[in-house]
């Protein structure tokens, strides 16, 4: 089963018993996963996020509806069951799933992430 237990959106508890800061959804990313499982069959699911950093220093970014493996790091956050297999946590672990539209009427899933080389901070407008 995977590791599951006490665990949320806020805080990730390694197997050290060290806690760190993990990943998180946004309400309005939570709403969208929500309608995309009902959409494609897939309600009750998990979401499955991966990562892979390019030579540059940007990540790339993968997500879709998965089942947990024993081996998998698993929270919930903002009524999402997410998955992550524990070695994509280094590159996940302080990054936001949101869902915007950065142009209008285009509204997509983006991650916020301090760790990826092209993460520019949101602004306040």
């Amino acid at each position: 089963q995977p590791r599951q237990g006490g665990l949320s959106c806020d805080t990730l508890e390694k197997r050290t018993g060290e806690e760190i800061d993990m990943f998180k959804v946004t309400p309005r990313a939570a709403e969208q996963v929500s309608a995309a499982a009902e959409q494609g069959g897939t309600t009750g699911m998990a979401v499955r996020l991966a990562a892979q950093q390019r030579p540059d220093g940007s990540i790339d970014y993968r997500m879709g509806f998965d089942e947990g493996t024993e081996d998998d790091i698993s929270f919930r956050c903002e009524g999402v069951q997410v998955v992550i297999a524990p070695e994509y946590v280094p590159l996940l672990d302080a990054a936001t799933l949101d869902f915007v539209e950065l142009d209008a009427g285009d509204p997509q899933f983006i991650f916020l992430n301090p760790r990826d080389a092209t993460y520019v901070e949101p602004s306040e407008n």
